[in-house]
């Protein structure tokens, strides 16, 4: 899984943004960087885009925080695979498979980080309107502060139509802005919410699927304790870790968002009874089959019930001399 590997069928129906752009240039690299970034953000420019401004400054701290978990994760998968390499043949096997699994989850947050990215441009995209929007609102508030001040003090100064005329012109101006305003925000945050949800749900069903062939490679050892001198059987799941691994592989491979909301892993959850027992997916064909054949015994299940509600009916009107007595009420089952 580690090996470079053809496009997945998620990344061919949905291409891949390019890499986040917090990933090279940093300044600061540590938690001061953190505060930083938290405390000065939205501290200058216009005061309509201070609330904004500051919360991409923030969703930049997240991507900082989710690209130094993929990085570590994929350390932490290096160490368990030359930890458990001297170990018995059991406990090293399993390790290895279990390293290239977490090698796998710290490859797809670094995925994460850069479809996260797309979220976070869509929203500096409404930021940028915002900051536009604010000198229209200055200038219009400006002429209106003029024109009261001179009403004021100077009651009949002939500034005052001309203000008044730049007053029009300015309301004109701030209407057709705010409209913009309104109408690119509500397009950008629809958008932006949905890279962000749809990067989630890949990437949490993904790793739903990793957790569950996970679960299965454990199973693999055998941990029957053994008594002082006892000889534990030989190891013989090299086979089934390796149907694991790719099993996982190919599940990850063909996952598209399509697929998603029907995805059942409950069943990847279920002990296997013996260290043998994994069987390889099945295929598509063979899927079909047994939805089919689930179709046939609900049809015939429904019939039977069928029957029985009619004959409780049948029974519930007519006594025992065959004359209907009372109400024909209908009945509910």
């Amino acid at each position: 899984m580690r090996r470079t590997r053809a496009p997945t069928a998620s990344q061919i129906q949905n291409p891949p943004p390019p890499p986040s752009s917090t990933k090279g240039g940093r300044i600061f690299k540590s938690s001061f960087g953190h505060a930083l970034r938290g405390k000065t953000a939205g501290a200058f420019g216009p005061d309509l885009a201070k609330k904004l401004t500051q919360l991409v400054k923030m969703e930049k701290n997240v991507m900082r925080s989710l690209e130094t978990v993929a990085k570590e994760r994929m350390e932490v998968a290096h160490q368990l695979s030359n930890w458990g390499e001297v170990a018995d043949e059991d406990v090293s096997d399993i390790t290895d498979k279990l390293g290239v699994l977490l090698y796998e989850i710290g490859e797809l947050e670094d995925q994460l980080v850069d479809r996260y990215d797309q979220y976070r441009v869509t929203m500096k995209g409404i930021r940028n309107i915002e900051a536009s929007v604010q000198p229209c609102r200055d200038r219009k508030q400006k002429i209106m502060d003029q024109i009261a001040q001179l009403k004021y003090k100077e009651p009949n100064s002939p500034k005052i139509v001309v203000l008044e005329q730049e007053l029009v012109r300015a309301e004109a101006e701030s209407l057709v802005a705010e409209a913009q305003l309104s109408n690119i925000t509500r397009e950008k945050i629809k958008a932006a919410y949905s890279y962000q949800f749809d990067a989630l749900r890949e990437h949490s069903e993904k790793v739903a699927i990793i957790a569950g062939y996970g679960k299965h490679l454990l199973d693999l050892i055998d941990d029957t304790p053994v008594t002082p001198g006892e000889t534990r059987a030989a190891y013989d799941g090299y086979e089934a870790s390796k149907a694991i691994i790719q099993d996982c592989e190919d599940s990850l491979t063909n996952w598209i968002t399509a697929n998603a909301a029907g995805l059942d892993l409950s069943g990847q959850d279920v002990p296997m009874n013996d260290r043998g027992s994994w069987a390889m997916a099945r295929s598509d064909d063979e899927d079909e089959e047994e939805e089919e054949r689930a179709d046939v015994m609900d049809d015939k299940e429904d019939l039977d019930s069928d029957d029985n509600r009619e004959s409780v009916a049948s029974s519930a009107r007519v006594n025992g001399n065959g004359e209907a007595r009372g109400r024909s009420k209908e009945l509910i089952i």
